[in-house]
């Protein structure tokens, strides 16, 4: 059995800053099927709260959010 955390797509969003992050977000969870994980990276310090948001309002799964450095990784999973 694969691990369900695996990302189905990587979105490179360093130096794209509000509200790109989110815009791009937004639509590479459309483009991956229902229980699919989308793989965030970011360096956009309003980043961490407006996918924490983003995710909480349209039901999606935030499965992880790391930071190291400057950098920031999420992984989201496509809930509906």
């Amino acid at each position: 059995m694969s691990d369900p955390t695996v990302p189905k797509k990587t979105l490179d969003c360093v130096g794209l800053y509000c509200p790109q992050p989110l815009f791009q977000t937004r639509e590479q969870l459309d483009s991956i099927e229902v229980g699919e994980v989308l793989e965030v990276l970011a360096d956009d310090p309003a980043a961490e709260e407006d996918l924490k948001r983003f995710a909480k309002r349209t039901g999606h799964e935030l499965i992880l959010v790391e930071k190291h450095g400057d950098m920031l990784r999420f992984l989201i999973r496509r809930v509906k």
